[in-house]
């Protein structure tokens, strides 16, 4: 069977079908704190506790977070001006605050230490080992067909 040549751009328009939370995967390094918006996020495992994140291989962020503790904030509908502050808008004054590398706030965060690195093609998978979270009720931010959305809940 002949392999279908892709549209690229129209694959991104159907993995944009299925709607995903927001995070802000940050970490801290010797410059200070580093942080990047992603909803390439998933649960892998309970037992031991992991979590994924799918990161581009040209992302700034990416040399900071290979190999080091990081951190998955899970943000709420309230938080979209944080979200857009680190996928590369940054604003002045910063739209958040931090608490250690986490971001206060968010509705819920997973502390992490390295677990394993993949290749993914045009991006690399970090799986990291939960070592502290916590969460609280609210609202989450999701995306969906390449805009912001709120859940209805």
């Amino acid at each position: 069977m002949d392999e279908q040549t892709l549209d690229i751009r129209e694959l991104r328009n159907c993995f944009g079908r299925f709607a995903t939370g927001v995070t802000v995967v940050t970490c801290a390094h010797e410059q200070g704190k580093h942080g990047m918006t992603a909803n390439s996020f998933t649960s892998v495992s309970l037992d031991p506790p992991l979590v994924l994140v799918s990161v581009d291989q040209r992302a700034k962020a990416l040399p900071y977070l290979k190999g080091n503790q990081f951190t998955v904030n899970i943000l709420r509908d309230k938080q979209q001006d944080a979200a857009m502050h680190f996928a590369g808008r940054p604003q002045d004054p910063a739209p958040f605050e931090w608490d250690g590398t986490r971001i206060k706030g968010s509705l819920a965060y997973l502390e992490c230490e390295p677990w394993a690195e993949y290749d993914g093609g045009d991006h690399v998978l970090v799986v990291g080992k939960v070592k502290r979270f916590a969460y609280e009720d609210g609202t989450p931010l999701a995306f969906y067909g390449g805009k912001f959305s709120k859940v209805e809940i």
